[in-house]
Formats: C-alpha cells, structure tokens, sequence
C-alpha cells in the first residue's frame, strides 16, 4: 500500500474523529495538532514496517447550517 486515506470530520463534542478508507483505523483528537500524532500512532499499530504506507493522507469535511 502506498497511500493510506483518512476522513477527517469535526465532532459535536469538540475535536476530531478520523476514519480510514479501506482499513479499520480509527482515533480522535481534540486538535488537529494532536490528531496528526494520533493518526500516524494508529497506522503504525496497524500495519507491519514492512506494509507501512508511504504518504497518509487527511481528507477534513466540515459541515455547516446556514439559515435561509
């Protein structure tokens, strides 16, 4: 594997819930500072060196409510 996909999206709570496409990896955060460390611990628990993925990307959504 060379690209590992995470999706990035702002809890209600606060913080951030990330979620890998095609692996089951899930952290969360409280920022995107944290998030970032917490994103590269999970894959280094999940993958053997020898499987590691080359580039982790962080796709963030963000949803908003507008009033009409």
């Amino acid at each position: 594997m060379t690209e590992l996909h995470f999706i990035v999206e702002e809890a209600q709570e606060g913080g951030y819930l990330a979620r890998a496409v095609g692996a089951d990896i899930f952290t969360e955060a409280d920022d995107l500072q944290q998030l970032h460390e917490q994103v590269r611990d999970a894959v280094r628990c999940h993958f053997e060196p020898d499987d590691m993925p080359g580039i982790i990307r962080l796709h963030i959504t963000r949803e908003e409510v507008l009033q009409p």
